[in-house]
């Protein structure tokens, strides 16, 4: 049941230590708190293997805030609310201590035993922690508990069923919420009310009328010090099998027939279940993949990917993907979606764009001139907003015509400010939201289509391509478009 009123619970962060709570966990929960999305009946206690204070922690929290946000106030007031307990994850009784402190802080804050455990971090204590959360009655209160968790659900599809079994074990799949950052993004959220509360495009929302669609995410920087990290992962299992997979899946999905969660989960999964599977031997007709070498961003020297920090010299790993994907139902048949994500490009971009079929007969361009198509853009980051591409009459040219665009950025409605995708998220975790969330059904389908890409790519099976660091990536991404007679559209 979605919870209307200020929501109430004690949310448990397992690696409060880290950068992922300093950087997103800790502003987001200031920002519901100063927004007046939740109340005082809240309590965080952050888990950790570091042996800090309660002030420690809360010093922490206060430089978190202050170092993410313009304006800081009520500081001491907000970081009453936390506490720390030193953890050891496999130590049953650092549960039953923890599950004390749970009790008072249920008192103490009017909680009613409400409980969200935020696993932020690795992967590979998940099953452990959510199996002692049940066994040492950290779940058996009188309110709610949710499980929240990070990505990377497993690396593959046995693993992540081999995840899935041991935190179904703790948790129902109610209760988990598995967190996609980007399916907080407030653009990404509006892909379904520009589809469906606009007269002017759903009907044209087919195989009849769109050429194909086109989804970018790329970014400026390397992989930092995620080298270790980035070995074992690389774009695809790093971007494809979630972020694009699931904003390709709310492009393509029916309308639901009511706005639930269960109803919007429904559509989406019959997405997943429709994309056309690739066998190993197919793979390099359908994606390409690149690894940046040296290059130039502006007067910036960059190195290459098999020069960074812990990353093997003779890396086969990807920083970049390209792919075209065919979903075969009666709505899409026909049209490719193409994706493309990479580290080191040209620009930082989040973007979907989508082309429409020419007009049959060309009566505004000379002979041998292609007319421009109609595009609609919907960026996601950073700057959101949406833009139109429209032919219009030169001036005081007869008959030439010429492309504009018709934008509308959020920047300029009233001067929004949009919700970061961790406030939106933990808070529609906390009000039992779970729409903007991964289910199961979702996971498992986009495991099974990527499996076999990663496979042939191990084998050899298709060539790694390289680009110059601050470019759009290889050659060969260009040429897949070609051969069907498209182009990626600019990022910018």
């Amino acid at each position: 049941m979605i919870t209307q009123e200020h929501p109430k619970s004690v949310i448990v962060i397992f690696g409060a230590t880290g950068d992922l709570a300093k950087r997103k966990l800790f502003p987001s929960i200031y920002r519901l708190v100063q927004n007046e999305k939740i109340g005082k009946e809240f309590a965080v206690v952050g888990v950790g293997r570091r042996p800090w204070t309660n002030d420690e922690f809360r010093n922490n929290v206060s430089d978190s805030i202050q170092s993410s946000l313009k304006e800081s106030k009520d500081l001491n007031d907000f970081t009453s609310h936390f506490y720390y307990h030193p953890f050891d994850v496999t130590n049953p009784s650092s549960y039953l201590e923890l599950n004390d402190l749970l009790g008072q802080l249920d008192g103490t804050y009017q909680t009613e035993g409400n409980r969200i455990f935020y696993l932020a971090m690795a992967p590979e204590f998940f099953g452990t922690i959510a199996q002692n959360l049940k066994k040492q009655g950290l779940t058996e209160t009188n309110g709610w508990s949710r499980l929240v968790i990070e990505k990377p659900f497993g690396h593959d599809l046995p693993s992540a069923e081999q995840l899935n079994q041991e935190i179904r074990e703790a948790f129902n799949e109610n209760q988990i919420y598995r967190i996609d950052h980007y399916l907080g993004k407030e653009m990404v959220q509006n892909i379904e009310v520009i589809r469906f509360a606009n007269a002017m495009f759903e009907p044209l929302w087919n195989n009849r009328y769109i050429s194909n669609i086109q989804v970018t995410s790329s970014e400026v920087l390397g992989v930092e010090d995620r080298g270790r990290y980035y070995e074992n992962s690389g774009a695809l299992r790093d971007m494809v099998q979630n972020h694009l997979l699931q904003m390709v899946a709310l492009l393509a999905m029916e309308p639901p027939i009511k706005l639930t969660t269960d109803e919007i989960r429904s559509e989406k999964v019959k997405v997943f279940r429709a994309l056309r599977s690739i066998s190993e031997d197919e793979v390099k007709n359908y994606f390409v993949r690149g690894q940046y070498t040296s290059g130039k961003l502006g007067d910036k020297e960059l190195i290459g990917y098999r020069e960074e920090n812990n990353v093997d010299n003779e890396s086969q790993t990807e920083t970049f993907v390209a792919g075209k994907l065919l979903i075969d139902n009666f709505r899409w048949a026909g049209v490719p979606f193409y994706i493309r994500t990479g580290k080191r490009m040209a620009a930082k971009s989040t973007k979907i764009v989508v082309q429409f079929k020419d007009i049959p007969m060309n009566l505004y361009y000379k002979k041998g001139e292609t007319v421009p198509p109609n595009l609609l853009v919907i960026n996601i980051q950073p700057d959101e907003g949406i833009t139109l591409q429209l032919n219009v009459k030169k001036d005081g040219d007869a008959g030439d015509s010429m492309p504009v665009k018709l934008d509308l950025t959020n920047d300029f409605l009233d001067g929004i400010n949009t919700p970061e995708a961790y406030e939106k998220l933990l808070y529609d975790c906390m009000r039992g939201d779970a729409t903007n969330f991964t289910h199961w059904d979702e996971v498992a389908l986009s495991w099974s289509f990527v499996d076999p890409i990663s496979e042939a790519w191990k084998k050899g099976k298709a060539e790694l391509a390289t680009y110059p660091a601050g470019s759009m990536g290889p050659k060969e991404a260009d040429e897949m478009l070609e051969k069907d007679g498209n182009q990626w559209w600019p990022v910018n």
